[in-house]
Formats: C-alpha cells, structure tokens, sequence
C-alpha cells in the first residue's frame, strides 16, 4: 500500500507521482494516498494524528547503519530493550534492535513495513536490524495509539518503514566507522539494482553490516565494575582457590570454633596484574582468606564486552507487475542473518553453585591440602571451595535468520459513483535461530573430577584410587584449587559443557481491504474502509536437553512451544463535518473501530475517534481519543520458564515474617504444615537476620506461562494544533500533549506476592505452586506472568521546521523535535500506590534534537545537537556520590543528580560528477567524555553502552550508475 506524511516534500513528490498517473488516464482528480494511521486515502496529508518523518538522506547524515540504531536516537524513544553492554542478558533478543517508545515498553510499539506487520520472537519483540537502511525511502513514525486501525501492540505507537518503490539503475554504497581509540569499527555495504518498464518493476537489493567489539577493559572508566574512584569495590571470586570445611548440612564453615577455617592459594601478583599459584594439595602454601584483601579476588570486568559485536547479511527483492482491468501485483520477499556473540567472564564456581547438585573437594581427591593424602588415611576432610574459572569465558553465540514473503493483488473499480480501491494480500513472516555458548560446567563431570584421585606409577594424576583406578579416557582430575596455571586442557575438555537451543517464531497473515467514498456532503465526500484479516501465530524455544536437566552451572530453562490464530475485521470512516465557515475552515471527525477474535483468550472490540478543525489556513487543531490492547505474546501465555535464584522473605518465618504478628497468616502457614517455630535460612544454611530476607538456596522456576492472561488495554489522548504561518513561508511548528494509561499489565509475578497471595489471601492457586520441606523450608516455587497493577504516562511532543529562504550562501534548513514528559508511574498491582519514575535515569524529563541542514551545489551538510535533561541516579553511599541524601526517588531515599548532556555531530557530503557522493562525519563532535552511573544497562561496568563513548568518525561513498 502506499504510505505518505503530511509534510511538504512527501505533498510533492506525491502529487507529481500521481499527476503523472493522472494525465496517461485523461483525468484531472488529485491523487488520494494513505497515510500511516488511517486506512482510508486523502488528499490532505495533514492528520488528526502526529506522525514523524525521517528522509533516507536524514538516516544517511546521522552516520549511523541500522534502523534500530536511527530510531534509538528520537526524543520519544526511552533507553534500548535490550542494551549492547547487556552482555549477561540470555533471551533470545540478544543481539536485535527494539526500539521502546516513551518508556512503554518495545511489547508495546507495533513495526510495520509498507502496512504490513514484521516478524516477531516469541516474547513479542520485533527486530528492527533485519530491514535494510539501504532500501529504506523513509520512515513514518506514528505517535499515538493506533489499535483500531492496526489491532494488537499498537499502544505506544506504530513504526512504519516504508521501502522504495522501485529503483532505475543500480546503487553502491560502503562505510566505515570507528572510535577514535580505533575500536568499535562499523561496517556497512549494499549493493541495489533496478529495473522498470511498461508492465512492471523489479528491485533487488544486497546488504552487508557489522558493529565491532568494545572490551571494557581497554578503557580506564570502563575496565572495572564501578569505575576508577571505586576499582576494588567490584571485585569477586578470585581465580585461584578458597577453601573452607564443610558442615553437617553441607554449607561452608569459616568459625574457628564451629572447627572451620577459612584458606586462599598463595599466589603472586595482584587482582589488577594476576600472577601464579601455588602448590595446591600442600597445606603450608596457603593463607588466611580475608574479604578486605583484593588482590584474592578478581576484576570480572577485564574479559568482558562493552559493546557485543554483531554482524548482518540482507537479501531482499521487490517487484510489480501490471495485469489486465486495472489490477496490480506487487511482492516482497526478504532474507537476514544476524550473529552476534557476547562474552563474559569464567564461571564463579563454589560447592553449592547448584543447591541441589553440591559438588566438593573429595577428602580422597590428590590435590586436597586437607585430604587424606596430605594429612594422612583417616585424617582428610571434604573441602567447601570457592574459584572462577578464568581460562574460559563464557561466551554466547546467536545465530538468527529472518524470513518476510509478502504478495498483494490490488485494483479499483467504480460503485455508488465514485472509485475505490481494494486489495487482498498475503503475509509470511518467519524466525528462525540457534544459540552455542561455551564456559558453562558440567556439574557431573566437574564432581568426577573432584572426586577421588591419585598420583599413578606413570606420575600421572589418575581418577579413582590406586587399587580401583578409572581411566583416563572416562574421567580427567582437575586442580580446581591452583588456578589458571594449574589447568590442563584435558582437565577443562573433560568439565565444560557445550550449551544449545533452538527458537523460533511464525506469523502467517491474509488480509482484504476495501477504500472509497460513500456518499458527499455539503464539506465534502464521506470516505470508509474496511477489511478482514486472519493472522496464525506460532513459536517455540527449546534450550539443550543439558541445560533443562540443571546439571549445568547455566540456569536451567524448559521448552516453550505455542500457537495461537486472530480473526478481525475493522471499519473507519472519514466524516467531514463543515466546511469554509466563520473560524471553520474546514471541522472533521475520523471514526474507527476493530474486532479481534483470539483462539487463546477471547474477543476484544477497540475504537478510535479523531478530529481535525482548521479555524483558518494557517491553523490546524487535532486530536484523538483511542482505546488500544496487547494480546499476550506465546511466551507469556506458553512459556517455559527458567530457573532463577531470588531473593526473598518468608512471609511465615516466626521473626521476620507476617507470621510473626498476624494470627490469620500464622494459621494459614501451619495449615500448610510449616512449624510455629519455623525460621528461614540463607544459602549457609544460616537464619535470616532482618526483613531483607536472603537468597533462595533452592532455583526456583521464573516465567512460567499463564494460559490465563487477558489482554493489556489502553486508553491514548492527544490534543494538539499545526501552525504555518502565512507571514512566514517555510516554517511549521506543531504542539501535541499525549496522554497513555495502561490497565492489566502483563508482568512477571515475584515470590512475595506469590506468597502473599497464597497465606495471607488464601488463593489455592498460588499455593499448588509453593513446596516445603519437612522443616518449613521452601524448596520449589513457580511464578509466571499475570495481569496485575497499571502504567501511565503524560507530556507534550513538540515539533519545528523551517526552510530558509535562499540565499548566496547556500539553502539552510531547521529542524527540532522535542519530547517533555510530565509524567511517568506504575502500580505494582491494582491496589498498591502509584510510584513515579519521570526524572530518574533512562525517564528523562526532556529530550530534544536540533538539526541544521545545508546544501550548496554540490555539497551539504548538517550539524545535530541531541539534548538529555539531567536525571536522579542511585547514590553510592549517603555521603559519597549522593547529592541530595534526603531526596526521593522510586529505588528510595537518596539520590544523585546527573547533569544535562549535549553531544553534537556533523556530516558534510559532496557530489561528484560521476554520480557519486562522499559523506564525511563525525559523532560526538566534541569528544563529551563518558560518566559512572549505578542505574545504567551495562553488566560488567558502570558506564550507559548506548551513550557515546568517544568522538567517532566515519566516511560512506555512494555510487549510482
């Protein structure tokens, strides 16, 4: 379908299109196309909804290479989904571009390309890195909601990528980019041809780009967990063994009296330069643990990402063919590979890893300092331990493919005396990807290994004992406790294990539509469209039947395997109500509603109403009221789930818990057979020793489906008004205020309200889920998805532009978006109180970009500033890094004020007379230095990854021929 915005170069190169079209058929109407928003075509590109344009050429002067990476960058666009530095991450995502518009959510923005929806994953998300920048003709940026029209995930707004039409010759395009410290290099080539003629147009496009790896540890700021004023705070387990005794219920002992000890490996060097071990089975080469010593611990940081690097490859073609009565055929097909690869540091490894699978230093084990053949037969002791696993970091590769096969037959006809225009269309959108990750344990193997063992005639480390002995083609020894140096391949060949997963998604759609004119009133015709869609859905992600057997040191996952099919129909209207009238130039109202029929959850009818009033020319005033849903995604309703290890309170612990003071929960607790005496312990095995609660000792299962969800609803308002002033030509300013409020959020139940909901309202459905033990202990508890509590948010979105007249100097252009947030909370769930987030870090309170174009013969530029409002981040302590110590916040009382931030960037181009173009720029102009945040998306340092690092610099050439 064709899609155009309101502004003027779209007015023109649609109306010379079409006029074009207009005079081979000897007829004088204007050409009617559809804007995104409305299914209905119009003259008038001026809607009753705000929607934001961005040119191939403004995609080009932003020096960036990837769809996600342009949107990311708009004044209504919170922080990533999903962050490049979130290298800990282990969904599926990793590696896609979700853009999450006003802090929605990326669940809750609708991607459209030419009309038509884009694949999903199973959780809901839409990979924006999958469509080619170098066919994009521009993108259409809907700020309102959109359900009506467009039907489920369509709050936030909607992502319309419109590619080009078709192409006449060939394209050449290639960049490279860098930081000025010369890593993080960028990549991107394409390659395009195409063809037209009488009867139709073929387009084929190739495109290959990558985004190179930025090492944390390669940068001061970057190389430690909370930056250089604060290096040795974020150190953990050390990479050569600590040892302590084991006690009766298997937790470590470090009380002298409780006969303990608390040992680490003698060893040279320091946590920031690691030297070597020790002797490890010898006693005297080791000395006392003690937790303020940071050079027994290790900076986690130095093997990990930044930035993870990713690499995509694109095939796409796209061709029309004209048939016979005015009918037309035109399909889409597109392939995508994307890889990307994160790396974190070894596995921090200690005897109770996995709870449930305890692995010890065997007391007969030849590299136990404490074991029998240190100490002597009978002497020995088991031996608690503690080491990371440095010499293999843990590394995640992702392997997706993206299919899109789209076909549409279109035409018109005549009826009720005017001409309308239908189509009927089909829609294969298709994932497909794998994931390889390495560093993980096998925990069978690894107590193998740590198991008995001795030194054989051959003066080989053997498993087993020297009267029953193992081979060593079944079982290798490891010296866990020696460190790096200490490790033989075959010791880590024989403990790692190799990790796998399979996922998927398929969205299969058809879809009729019909547009016209119903009838004319005095201010004009009545346009209406309607249509039919049926939408299949089905997915899975499967990890190895390893991992699900939680014999890895990788948290196990279950299988997720779901479908679910949509039936809906919709109609909007277009009434004009008056027209050329005192202070009404022109008054209309847009009508729409849509029905849905999903297979797993029901029906849901959602409508929209819209006006649109010219008091004068030079005046517009709009606005919306629109009712808008998200249908729960396959992982919610189907998932799985993954273990996790949560931190919680017991609601019936006898000191700490609501049992303690509330008779009814303590009844409910010893109806469930928990002790009156009943205390919570901690992964030592321990009592609890505040409200805080402790670490479960046991995985508990976390995003479990929940064949019971409803679908979110939402209602969306904006009001706002379009000036063009007469007196000065070129400029359009345009003011929206937005307002958004979610109901029956879809989001992930924790364990206290699971245990709330179970003993103290006495819901059975949550107690089938919790399982104790015979001493009160929880060992098992399931928690899902719910609808549960309700989100808001409310500001203005402000717009300029204004087109210089020309000069001697060249032609200039002005543009600015601005996006002001008045408000933005949450409800945990429908009863508890709102909490505001407006202000803190990743909820600016104001955004805004200012761009300035210029074009001069052959060359143009343009210059950006992106501006970010200051922003409350957590404090360090009260009195370190902690502006305002009494200040609220959502994460409490402190906190610290960020200052605003400015980056500026600037490309020129030049136009040769070759058909080529140049394009020079840099990024962060002005080289504005990173900063520490505690609130920030990265997982190994404190630095924000999706804020420039450093000034970058990049070159594109462009060739047509």
């Amino acid at each position: 379908m064709h899609q155009r915005t309101k502004t003027a170069a779209a007015v023109a190169l649609a109306l010379h299109s079409y006029a074009a079209l207009a005079q081979q058929a000897a007829s004088d109407t204007p050409a009617r196309v559809e804007i995104t928003g409305s299914r209905i075509r119009q003259v008038d590109l001026e809607t009753a909804q705000p929607v934001l344009k961005v040119t191939a050429e403004q995609i080009q002067s932003t020096g960036l290479v990837t769809v996600g990476d342009i949107l990311n960058q708009l004044t209504a666009a919170a922080p990533p989904a999903f962050s490049k530095g979130a290298t800990l991450t282990s969904n599926r995502e990793m590696g896609g571009q979700f853009i999450d518009m006003r802090n929605l959510g990326s669940e809750r923005l609708l991607v459209l390309v030419d009309g038509k929806r884009w694949t999903q994953t199973v959780d809901g998300y839409t990979d924006l890195s999958t469509v080619p920048s170098s066919m994009i003709e521009r993108i259409e940026v809907l700020k309102d909601g959109a359900s009506a029209i467009y039907g489920s995930d369509a709050i936030a707004g909607v992502v319309n990528i419109i590619l080009k039409k078709r192409l006449d010759g060939g394209q050449l395009s290639i960049y490279k980019g860098q930081n000025k410290s010369g890593d993080g290099d960028n990549e991107d080539f394409s390659l395009s041809y195409g063809v037209n003629g009488d009867k139709g147009s073929l387009m084929f496009g190739l495109t290959h780009s990558s985004q190179g790896t930025v090492w944390a540890k390669d940068r001061a700021i970057t190389s430690t967990t909370y930056g250089p004023d604060h290096a040795t705070d974020g150190l953990g387990v050390g990479e050569f063994g600590r040892i302590t005794a084991v006690g009766p219920t298997g937790a470590s002992v470090t009380s002298a009296a409780a006969g303990g000890f608390n040992k680490y490996l003698n060893h040279t060097g320091t946590w920031a330069n690691p030297g070597t071990g020790s002797a490890s089975n010898n006693i005297a080469n080791y000395h006392d643990y003690v937790s303020t010593n940071g050079d027994d611990k290790y900076n986690s940081t130095s093997q990990m990402m930044f930035q993870a690097p990713v690499r995509l490859t694109s095939i796409f073609t796209k061709g029309t063919l004209e048939l016979p009565n005015d009918m037309h055929f035109s399909t889409t097909a597109m392939f995508a590979e994307r890889t990307s690869s994160t790396q974190n540091a070894g596995y921090p490894l200690n005897s109770l890893t996995k709870s449930n699978y305890p692995v010890y230093v065997d007391a007969d084990s030849y590299y136990n300092p404490y074991g029998n053949q240190a100490l002597g037969a009978g002497n020995g002791q088991d031996l608690f331990f503690y080491r990371r696993l440095v010499e293999v970091p843990r590394v995640t590769e992702n392997r997706n493919q993206t299919l899109h096969v789209d076909a549409t037959l279109s035409g018109a006809f005549n009826a009720l005396g005017h001409e309308w225009n239908w189509d009927v269309g089909y829609n294969h959108s298709q994932v497909r990807g794998t994931t390889h990750s390495t560093g993980n344990i096998n925990l069978i193997n690894l107590k193998n290994a740590l198991g008995p063992s001795f030194m054989n005639a051959s003066g080989v480390v053997q498993c087993g004992t020297a009267a029953s002995p193992i081979p060593l083609s079944q079982c290798v020894p490891f010296d866990i406790l020696g460190g790096p140096g200490a490790s033989t391949q075959a010791g880590l060949d024989y403990i790692m294990s190799v990790g796998q997963g399979t996922y998927g998604s398929t969205v299969n759609s058809a879809t009729a539509n019909v547009t016209g004119e119903l009838f004319t009133l005095p201010a004009g015709a009545v346009g209406i469209a309607a249509g039919l869609e049926h939408r299949s859905v089905s997915g899975y992600d499967e990890p190895g039947q390893f991992e699900q057997s939680g014999y890895s040191t990788d948290l196990a996952a279950y299988s997720t395997i779901g479908k679910y099919t949509v039936k809906e129909a919709y109609i909007e209207a277009n009434v004009p109500l008056v027209k050329d009238v005192f202070l009404v130039k022109s008054l209309s109202l847009d009508l729409a509603s849509r029905y849905s029929d999903y297979s797993n959850f029901g029906s849901t009818t959602n409508s929209k109403v819209s006006f649109m009033w010219k008091p004068v020319d030079d005046l517009l005033a709009r606005g919306t009221w629109a009712q808008g849903f998200r249908a729960p995604a396959l992982g919610d309703t189907f998932g799985g789930g993954s273990q996790s290890y949560d931190t919680y309170l017991d609601i019936c612990d006898s000191r700490y818990g609501q049992a303690a003071t509330n008779p009814a929960v303590a009844s409910s607790c010893a109806a469930a057979g928990v002790p009156a005496t009943f205390r919570q312990v901690n992964a030592t095995g321990a009592y609890i020793t505040s409200t805080g609660g402790s670490q479960t000792p046991y995985a508990f299962d976390t995003g479990v489906g929940n064949g019971n969800l409803r679908p979110e609803t939402a209602t969306t308002k904006t009001l706002g008004l379009v000036w063009s002033p007469s007196f000065v030509k070129g400029l359009t300013t345009s003011l929206d205020w937005f307002k958004i409020h979610v109901d029956d959020r879809i989001t992930s139940v924790s364990v206290k309200y699971t245990l709330e909901q179970c003993y103290l309202y006495g819901v059975q459905a949550f107690c089938d889920n919790i399982k104790r033990d015979s001493t009160g202990q929880i060992t098992s508890l399931s928690r899902g998805n719910m609808n549960l509590g309700a989100l808001e948010t409310e500001g203005l979105d402000l717009g300029l532009q204004y087109r210089f007249p020309r000069s001697q100097y060249g032609q200039f252009n002005l543009r600015s978006d601005t996006t002001w947030v008045k408000s933005y909370k949450i409800k945990s769930t429908a009863d508890s109180d709102w909490v505001s987030y407006v202000g803190e870090y990743g909820y600016n309170r104001l955004k805004s970009n200012l761009s300035l174009d210029w074009t001069r013969g052959n060359w143009n530029a343009t210059y950006t500033m992106r501006y970010q409002s200051a922003v409350k981040d957590e404090c360090w302590d009260t009195d370190v890094e902690c502006s305002n110590p009494e200040g609220e916040a959502s994460f409490g009382t402190g906190y610290n004020r960020l200052g605003s931030l400015t980056y500026s960037d600037l490309s020129v181009g030049y136009a040769t007379a070759w058909k080529g173009k140049i394009i020079v720029g840099i990024n962060n102009l002005f080289d504005k230095a990173p900063r520490i945040t505690y609130s920030g998306q990265s997982s190994g340092t404190s630095v924000d990854p999706n804020l420039p690092l450093e000034r970058f610099f990049y070159v594109r050439y462009n060739q047509a021929f």
